[in-house]
C-alpha cells in the first residue's frame, strides 16, 4: 500500500481537529495505518521548539526568527515522523504544514510566500502533501471560538488585522493551488464537511 500525506489547514478555531479524528477513522476502515501529527510538533524536539514559538512572553521574537524556528521544527518532523511513515505505506494526517508558514509568516508577517517556500526547501526533503483541506473561516469567528476554548498563545494573541491577513492568505493560496488544496466552508455542519473530505480522498485513493 502506497503512503498518503494529507494536511489540514485553516485559521485558528476552524475545526481542524474534529475533521482529523473523523478522517483517521475513515482511513483506518480502509486498511491504512494512520499517523496523526501536528506542525509544529509531533516529536520531542519539534514540541520543544513549538513551546518557544508560542510562548506569550517572547513578544520580541523577530519575524525571520519565527520563520526559521517553524522550519526547524518541520525539518525534524519530516525526518523523524513523516518520511519514515510514508515510506512504510502509512497514511499521514498533519494538523498544519508548510502552507501555514506561507500564510502566517509569508503573508501575515510580510516576509513573502516565495521566501517561506525557499527557506523550507531544505526542511521538506522533497515532501509535500498529496492533498490539503483548507477549513475556510473568517477571522472574527475563528478567534471567538478559540477564546471560548482556552487561553490564547502568542500567535493566537495577534491582532484581528493579522488574523484577517491570514484568512485572505489562505484563500489566495487555495486559489493558486487548486490541484492540491480543497477549500471548504468551515461553518457547514460537521458531517457535511466530513463527506466533502471523504469524496476528495476517495478520488486520490
Amino acid at each position: 500500500m502506497k503512503g498518503i500525506f494529507i494536511t489540514m489547514e485553516g485559521p485558528d478555531g476552524a475545526g481542524k481537529s474534529t475533521q482529523i479524528d473523523m478522517l483517521r477513522s475513515y482511513l483506518n476502515d480502509r486498511g491504512y495505518d494512520v499517523l496523526i501529527t501536528r506542525d509544529p510538533g509531533g516529536n520531542e524536539i519539534s514540541e520543544a521548539i513549538r513551546q518557544i514559538i508560542l510562548n506569550k512572553d517572547f513578544t520580541e521574537m523577530g519575524y525571520m526568527t519565527e520563520l526559521l524556528l517553524y522550519a526547524s521544527a518541520r525539518a525534524q518532523l519530516v525526518k523523524e515522523n513523516i518520511k519514515p511513515a510514508l515510506e512504510a505505506g502509512k497514511a499521514v494526517i498533519a494538523d498544519r504544514f508548510v502552507d501555514s508558514s506561507a500564510v502566517y509568516q509569508g503573508i501575515g508577517r510580510g516576509l513573502g510566500i516565495d521566501t517561506v517556500y525557499k527557506v523550507n526547501e531544505f526542511a521538506l526533503q522533497g515532501i509535500m502533501p498529496d492533498m490539503t483541506f483548507l477549513m475556510d473561516l473568517d477571522a472574527e469567528t475563528g478567534i471567538a471560538r478559540k477564546k471560548n476554548q482556552a487561553e490564547l498563545d502568542r500567535m493566537e494573541n495577534e491582532t484581528l488585522e493579522f488574523h484577517r491577513k491570514v484568512v485572505e492568505g489562505y484563500r489566495l493560496l487555495a486559489e493558486n493551488n487548486q490541484n492540491r488544496i480543497v477549500k471548504i466552508d468551515a461553518t457547514l455542519p460537521i458531517s457535511e464537511i466530513h463527506d466533502i473530505i471523504i469524496r476528495h480522498v476517495e478520488k486520490n485513493l
